[in-house]
């Protein structure tokens, strides 16, 4: 009796020292798993300008048409959202590279979630950004969806960091006494403003 009493003893030791490393995985995955839910939610870098509104899709078509966009192009989306208008973009007009700028890391996911599905990653990017302290001076169109007092502040941006003959388009609204050479509207009653960066800037203009 004794001697089946020392022989589990050594199997009982095994037991707890299993469990005790059973439970240091379960923890070690815990924290793997708590610190990926933090980096997936993480705060927006500053509070956003603007309450987020997709733009409908037959308004991204027809800012993608007026743009008259190719596979030439290099299109930044200011405000990207879901990512539907680079997305749309490459699909169908099969541009070289398009970049979605959005300061929210939840839209960023979602953009991102988007062009996988899409299949267009290997040309689609999407980043973490304040579009105010974002280098876009690659882009030949850019694309819009803010708010006019919004697109006034960032006219400065775009005459220092664009070249001329780059086309800007916006959806809904203006920027201020930068008058467009177009102004169309959409079936769906959406409006849509579409500018050319001069050669050279008047002096009004460029301060914003």
């Amino acid at each position: 009796m004794r001697r089946q009493r020392l022989f589990l003893l050594p199997i009982a030791c095994i037991g707890i020292v299993g469990l005790g490393i059973t439970g240091y995985s379960l923890t070690t995955q815990t924290n793997a798993q708590t610190q990926t839910i933090a980096q997936d939610t993480q705060a927006p870098l500053r509070e956003p300008d603007v309450v987020y509104v997709p733009t409908p899709q037959e308004t991204v078509d027809e800012m993608l048409k007026v743009a008259k966009v190719t596979k030439n192009d290099t299109l930044y989306d200011l405000g990207s959202g879901d990512g539907r208008i680079p997305i749309t973009a490459v699909q169908k007009y099969q541009v070289k590279k398009a970049v979605g700028i959005d300061i929210n890391p939840e839209r960023i996911k979602e953009a991102k979630e988007n062009a996988k599905k899409a299949g267009v990653t290997d040309r689609v990017t999407f980043l973490n950004q304040d579009l105010f302290k974002s280098d876009f001076s690659d882009a030949t169109v850019v694309t819009l969806y803010l708010l006019p007092e919004l697109n006034v502040k960032l006219r400065p941006q775009l005459f220092k960091q664009l070249k001329p003959g780059t086309r800007i388009v916006s959806h809904a609204f203006d920027m201020g006494d930068w008058k467009p050479e177009k102004t169309l509207q959409t079936p769906g009653g959406s409006t849509i403003y579409y500018w050319v960066i001069p050669k050279e800037i008047p002096k009004n203009l460029g301060d914003g």
